[in-house]
């Protein structure tokens, strides 16, 4: 099925030992599409990993680190993660957050300390339940690490003033492209149609606020506030806004860079 809420998911502890996020895990085959989901004053050690990381905060708002760039990241301010760029996300005081969180699959979901050395694989889901059910972390690898936390360029992009802002005027669509990955944003508050034969990435779309009818491939819905559309690559889909409904809703998709490393150079994670 293409549409997907996250409270249909359970939610899962990805990192227990850096991090207090539960999150949803809806997994494509480009793409970890994710809820992280942190208590007031709460959240996650400086780590890293290997693959980008996507973030656009839905709830409350983020105490963020990203490399030794430390700002309040209100809801509306998208967050680019570039790959071993080190980082951390904490709930502040004032109450829960909780963030879109997207990643590649070249890497696992569950990040890595940042002083310490890459494992030669993706730590799994399985090994983060150990951690819950024993309490017990293994070693650090001996190694240096990759983390990088010098020469990382601004990596914070302030799109809405808030996520019920009023719609302005024209209809807005605008895209982030990192590596691997696009963070994109969509306003259309006069009416809007877009059809694909064949989707060129995998995508997923959230709605942030109102409504509009969707079809991928032979599955179709009116969609609202909290759905979730998943369009896999290749697949042909269509959505219709009207003026009188308006509506704004978060993307993600895949690039071609990506797709090559997974489908070519055997780089997606088990």
């Amino acid at each position: 099925m293409p549409f997907h809420r996250f409270e249909e998911y359970e939610n899962v502890l990805l990192t227990p030992h850096l991090s207090t996020a539960e999150a949803p895990i809806i997994e494509g085959k480009y793409l970890y599409y994710c809820l992280n989901q942190k208590r007031a004053g709460t959240g996650s050690e400086l780590h890293y990993h290997p693959n980008e990381l996507l973030i656009f905060p839905v709830l409350g708002k983020i105490n963020a680190v990203v490399g030794k760039d430390r700002r309040v990241v209100d809801q509306g301010t998208f967050v680019l993660v570039p790959p071993n760029a080190r980082h951390s996300m904490k709930a502040t005081e004032d109450g829960p957050l909780a963030y879109l969180y997207v990643k590649d699959q070249t890497w696992g979901v569950v990040g890595v300390a940042e002083d310490e050395a890459l494992p030669d694989e993706a730590p799994t889901m399985e090994y983060s339940q150990s951690i819950v059910d024993t309490g017990e972390h293994k070693k650090k690898k001996e190694g240096d690490s990759q983390a990088i936390v010098d020469g990382i360029p601004n990596c914070y992009y302030p799109l809405l003033e808030a996520l019920d802002a009023p719609y302005r005027a024209g209809t807005s669509i605008s895209w982030i492209e990192g590596a691997r990955s696009a963070f994109g944003l969509y306003e259309l508050p006069n009416g809007h149609e877009e059809s694909q034969e064949a989707s060129k990435n995998e995508q997923f779309y959230y709605v942030l606020e109102g409504s509009m009818d969707f079809s991928v491939g032979n599955d179709s819905k009116q969609v609202t506030t909290g759905d979730i559309i998943e369009i896999p690559k290749g697949a042909p889909y269509k959505f219709t806004s009207t003026k009188e409904e308006p509506v704004r809703f978060a993307a993600v998709r895949s690039n071609a860079h990506l797709e090559d490393l997974i489908d070519n150079q055997g780089a997606k994670a088990l």
